[in-house]
């Protein structure tokens, strides 16, 4: 694909050549870009997790008697192939064995129908004795094996369904966890108040270690009175007669059914999915049923096959699909990348979004009841859960286009900053998907080993917010000043900023200085300088960055791991809006060119996004694209190649106040 551009400048990389070779690489990557998408106007990646999301199919699909055995086989083909050669499994490539993975793959395995005595078993076996063996994995792999009789729901933690009835200021309401915690809560308390099993035919001895005893922290700390507590709440749920029980798991029941997406889908993710079919199985839905017909359909929708794995074709279930967030960003890079503004692969992308934003009501509410809906989600369909960050990104990338009804696209843009604006925490940063969802209690409880389960500010979505609101022309307004004040508050003291949903500080900084540079920081604020040494410091020999997902664990991984193209871009972005004359930025952009295929695409193997923090990580497939394309674009704009986006078509007046109907809320 050629691409007209304005007139050039002299030099880039110090001659011609260089030159020559930066346009080469932005007109091979806006290509390719371009060829990827959809007729409709949206991209959408793969975006790969782990193995448990295939093992808890396959023990899903026995417990409900719908095993097909053509693709269970499918599936089974991929849980072997990522076995790695110590005969465990892992939670991203490269990751230390993990215990929980490795004993869900070998269940799933040993369900359709390998035999524990075959090599492949034994060793991962061994493996899990040695290191604890069954007794030492988390609650949900515990939840999983008791419904297939493989463990005691004696030996599980519970949740009371009579939370449903807690109002939303008492501590332990459902709101008190984050959405997607919440929306797996809830239909937990049905499954673990029901304690069903339908069992399989497979033994778990191999797995057990058989030394590890329940364990109680001291009856002294919060976590050891709530141990304590839950013995009470499980012989509770054992009386013969409790009419308050049935009550509210028959009200779980209808807040599950009134939140169904119209994919079949809650929330657009595995967790909640699964449980949810499982709660409304055990509250008496049959499988013909229009809901749970629904669910089942639009889960096989998540299936990635793969015609031509080593022992023949293989599937694997993605936990989410991303095509509003990839959409977001893909628009972005082109716009970056100086395709025009009313491009026709540019205005399909923004048509698409428009018909993308939310109107409907939400769990949001509860804390912002006054606020009206207009922000993005995250998926094909999830109406009931938008976020501050893909709404963020969609409005920086929607407000350089060119539309054809420039009223319309403005309107939009009005209501989803007021929407995100109005998102602001009361010590002004943002969550992603809720406002003063702070409250730590939830992760005191037994059941909550499994990640993050509520919903903080973060580094990355509050920069996302102040860039957004900066490019809108609003960097001097509250909620962007006291964002800037939060950034600033929360820099690490190495220089960096912690990364929520991307790996790590890399993300975090990649984000964070930016944001602070368009809301009007100057580049020579102590803690930009601080933040471009650390970058410069975390540079590799080959001239990229790269930071391990270990890194959430282990501190000395922090800024350190193989170069990869969306770590690098998010470095360079930071770096060329801070200190674009850095040496380290010409390094990285010819490590970016030097790693460019053919075709205008870059590969990458590892994951760089992030779930839950040092627990559940995502290899996006788009990742590897956009952002070196925003890297690539943003030099050569700062170079003269290229005109710099600046939304004039769409913009605000610089200093304008912000938009009407920003409610933050109760106390």
């Amino acid at each position: 694909m050629t691409i007209e551009r304005p007139t050039t400048a002299d030099g880039l990389l110090g001659d011609d050549a260089g030159l020559a070779a930066l346009r080469a690489g932005v007109d091979r990557a806006a290509g390719h870009l371009i060829s990827r998408q959809s007729a409709a106007g949206w991209w959408k990646g793969e975006l790969a997790t782990n193995v448990t999301m295939d093992a808890e199919d396959i023990f899903l699909r026995h417990f409900l008697d719908v095993v097909d055995p053509a693709g269970q086989e499918r599936s089974a083909r991929w849980i072997r192939s990522q076995q790695r050669p110590d005969g465990t499994w892992g939670d991203f490539p490269g990751a230390p064995p993990t215990l929980s993975t490795t004993v869900e793959a070998w269940a799933a395995l040993r369900v359709a129908g390998d035999p524990a005595d075959a090599e492949h078993m034994e060793w991962a076996a061994r493996w899990i004795r040695a290191n604890g063996g069954l007794e030492r994995a988390r609650v949900f792999t515990h939840i999983w094996f008791s419904l297939i009789g493989m463990w005691s729901w004696d030996r599980c933690p519970t949740l009371p369904p009579e939370m449903m009835f807690l109002p939303s200021w008492a501590p332990l309401n459902i709101y008190d966890w984050a959405c997607w915690a919440r929306q797996t809560i809830v239909p937990l308390t049905i499954v673990s108040a029901k304690r069903p099993v339908r069992p399989v035919e497979v033994d778990p001895t191999p797995i057990l270690a058989g030394t590890t005893p329940d364990r109680f922290d001291p009856p002294w700390s919060l976590a050891g009175v709530f141990q304590r507590l839950d013995v009470g709440v499980r012989l509770f749920g054992k009386l013969p007669v409790n009419p308050l029980r049935r009550l509210a798991m028959r009200q779980a029941a209808e807040w599950i059914l009134a939140r169904q997406e119209a994919d079949g889908g809650w929330g657009g993710i595995q967790p909640p999915w699964v449980y949810s079919i499982l709660a409304l199985n055990q509250m008496g839905y049959g499988l013909d049923h229009p809901a749970v017909a629904k669910a089942l359909a639009g889960l096989d929708d998540f299936f990635v096959e793969v015609p031509d794995g080593p022992e023949g074709p293989m599937r694997w279930l993605e936990a989410c699909q991303s095509p509003v967030w990839d959409t977001g960003l893909s628009l972005e890079a082109l716009l970056e990348c100086g395709v025009p503004a009313d491009h026709p692969a540019v205005l399909r992308a923004a048509d698409w979004l428009l018909g993308e934003q939310v109107t409907a009501d939400g769990d949001w509410q509860v804390r912002r009841p006054g606020l009206p809906s207009a922000g993005w989600s995250f998926e094909f369909a999830n109406d009931i859960y938008p976020d501050t960050d893909d709404s963020a990104e969609m409005v920086i990338a929607l407000r350089k286009v060119a539309h054809p009804a420039p009223e319309r696209l403005r309107a939009a843009l009005d209501r989803a900053v007021a929407w995100t604006a109005g998102m602001q925490t009361r010590d002004g940063g943002w969550g992603a998907f809720d406002a003063d969802n702070t409250r730590t209690l939830p992760t005191k409880l037994p059941f909550c080993d499994f990640g993050n389960v509520v919903d903080p500010p973060s580094a990355d979505v509050t920069a996302h917010v102040v860039e957004m609101l900066a490019e809108e022309g609003l960097a001097d307004s509250a909620e962007a000043q006291d964002g800037v004040r939060w950034l600033l508050e929360h820099q690490e003291d190495d220089g960096s900023w912690f990364g929520r949903w991307g790996a790590n500080h890399l993300y975090g900084t990649g984000a964070a200085v930016p944001a602070l540079v368009a809301a009007g920081v100057s580049p020579q604020h102590p803690s930009l300088r601080a933040a471009v040494a650390w970058l410069e410091r975390h540079q590799n020999r080959d001239g990229g960055w790269g930071e391990d997902l270990r890194s959430y664990r282990d501190k000395t991984w922090v800024g350190r791991g193989a170069s990869t193209p969306s770590q690098t871009g998010w470095a360079l972005i930071a770096l060329i809006a801070a200190a674009p004359d850095s040496p380290a930025v010409a390094r990285g952009i010819d490590h970016l060119l030097a790693t460019q295929r053919a075709d205008g695409g870059w590969d990458e193997d590892l994951y760089t996004g992030t779930g839950f923090p040092g627990f559940f990580y995502i290899g996006y497939q788009m990742y590897r694209q956009v952002f070196p394309m925003w890297a690539l674009g943003r030099y050569a704009a700062r170079r003269g190649l290229l005109e710099i986006p600046t939304g004039a078509r769409t913009g605000r007046v610089a200093g304008a106040p912000p938009p009407d109907g920003v409610d933050r809320g109760p106390a």
